[in-house]
């Protein structure tokens, strides 16, 4: 990983895009803010797997249950409090 300043990077932002597709690139900027440059990742596309159900799938519930669930609770933890 190489670590250059931001006067440095901005004198020299093709060098450092380059060398960022081969490694990590930091750059500083004061003592407590840094960014990463690094390669792209490469998104590859396997094939679809289909996955059986299992023991969890009885224990599954629908978005709309999740829902009513989540309002209750939140109104349960915010009622106390009016």
């Amino acid at each position: 990983m190489t670590v250059v300043s931001t006067k440095q990077f901005n004198a020299n932002q093709d060098k450092y895009f380059e060398m960022a597709a081969k490694e990590a690139v930091c750059i500083k900027r004061n003592r407590s803010m840094y960014f990463l440059l690094h390669e792209p990742l490469e998104i590859k596309c396997r094939e679809q797997v289909i996955l059986e159900p299992d023991e969890n799938l009885c224990r599954a519930i629908t978005a709309e249950e999740l829902l009513g669930r989540i309002h209750t609770d939140i109104h349960n933890k915010f009622a106390s409090r009016i």
